[in-house]
C-alpha cells in the first residue's frame, strides 16, 4: 500500500486524472477496476472515479509496488537552463522560442526542448522538484512549431496551468503574430474566412472557400505594416487556432509566408535565401472577461518579444 498526501498542485483534480499523473504505470482499466473494487480510497473511505481531491486528502492506493516508481522523471536534468525570459513572476513564465527549438519532445526523442529547458531551469532555483510532487510539473500552456518562433506561456503551479488552459480555450489571452508574405493582400487590412481541412498523413491542410461535413472554419485577421510592391510585413490575429492556420490561409488569398516550404512558393523563397517561414508570435495581451484567480493581477497588461529576426530584413 502507498499513501499520498494531495498537496496544492494536487488538489481540485478528479481522483481518475490524479492517479493516471502520480501512477504513470498502472494502466487505466486496472485503475477503473481499482477505484471500484475499494484498492483506491480516499480518506480510508470509497471513493468515485469522478471524486475531487482537496488539499490535505489522503490517497490511500493498495496496489503492487511494480506500479510506483521510486525516482521520478529526471531527462531535463541533461539539457541546458538557458531560456530567453520575457516576463516571471511566482505562477507564470512568458518564453520567447526561438526558430529551430521544440516545445516538447518530437519523434526524434530530442531532449533539448522548451520544456526541458524550464524544468531544469526551475529545479536550480529551487521552485521545482519532482520526487516533492504527485501529479504536478511545470507545463507550457501553448504551442509552436518548431520553425515558428515566439512567445509561449508557461505554467509554474496547477492553479495557473487550469486558469490560463481556460483562458486560452476561451479566447481571453489575445496573441498577435508577425509574418512577411509574398505579395500584397489587396486590402490594407481585412477579417477573412475560409474552411480547413487536415490531411494528418501527410501533415499538412487544405484550405478553401466551401463548406462540407469535414473541414472546420476559419477566421484570420490581419493588417499589413509596410510593403515594397512584392514583399509584405503582415500582423495576423487569429480568430481561431486550427493547425497551421495563418500560413495556409494566408497562401490561400494569393500571399504566402516567405521561407514556407509546405505552402509558400520555392522560387521566391530561394531568390531570398529563407529557408524556414517567416512567422512569429510576437504580442500577448492577457485580456480576461471572466474569473482569473490567482492570476487577476495579469489582467489587461501586454507583453512583447524584443527582436523579431525578419522585422527589419527585407523591408
Amino acid at each position: 500500500m502507498k499513501e499520498f498526501i494531495i498537496n496544492r498542485n494536487d488538489s481540485g483534480q478528479r481522483l481518475d486524472k490524479f492517479v493516471l499523473k502520480a501512477v504513470p504505470r498502472l494502466p487505466q482499466s486496472m485503475m477503473y477496476k481499482a477505484i471500484r473494487n475499494k484498492r483506491i480510497k480516499i480518506n480510508g473511505k470509497r471513493a468515485e472515479i469522478s471524486s475531487r481531491l482537496c488539499e490535505g486528502d489522503t490517497v490511500q492506493m493498495y496496489l503492487n509496488d511494480e506500479f510506483f516508481d521510486s525516482v521520478r522523471e529526471t531527462e531535463f536534468m541533461s539539457v541546458s537552463s538557458v531560456l530567453n525570459i520575457i516576463y516571471e513572476d511566482e505562477n507564470i513564465m512568458l518564453l520567447d522560442k526561438k526558430n529551430g527549438m521544440v516545445v516538447h519532445e518530437d519523434d526524434d526523442n530530442t531532449a533539448d526542448t522548451l520544456i526541458n529547458r524550464v524544468k531544469r531551469y526551475l529545479y536550480d532555483k529551487g521552485e521545482y522538484d519532482p520526487n516533492a510532487e504527485n501529479s504536478f510539473a511545470p507545463a507550457l500552456c501553448n504551442r509552436l512549431d518548431r520553425n515558428t518562433g515566439g512567445i509561449v506561456i508557461a505554467a509554474k503551479n496547477a492553479e495557473s496551468l487550469r486558469i490560463l488552459n481556460q483562458k486560452i480555450r476561451d479566447r481571453e489571452i489575445e496573441k498577435y503574430y508577425l509574418c512577411i508574405t509574398a505579395g500584397v493582400p489587396s486590402k490594407r487590412a481585412d477579417t477573412v474566412t475560409a474552411y480547413l481541412e487536415k490531411d494528418s498523413a501527410s501533415n499538412t491542410v487544405k484550405v478553401t472557400d466551401r463548406k462540407s461535413s469535414t473541414n472546420k472554419t476559419i477566421v484570420t485577421s490581419y493588417r499589413v505594416i509596410r510593403d515594397n510592391g512584392s514583399l509584405a510585413l503582415v500582423e495576423i490575429k487569429l480568430g481561431t487556432g486550427r493547425t497551421h492556420q495563418i500560413r495556409a490561409h494566408m497562401a490561400h488569398i494569393g500571399c504566402p509566408l516567405l521561407g514556407d516550404g509546405k505552402y509558400g512558393i520555392n522560387r521566391i523563397n530561394r531568390e531570398y535565401k529563407v529557408k524556414t517561414q517567416a512567422l512569429y508570435s510576437y504580442r500577448l495581451k492577457f485580456a480576461f472577461s471572466s474569473e482569473s484567480g490567482c492570476l487577476e493581477y495579469l489582467n489587461g497588461k501586454e507583453f512583447r518579444a524584443d527582436k523579431v529576426w525578419f522585422e527589419d530584413m527585407f523591408l
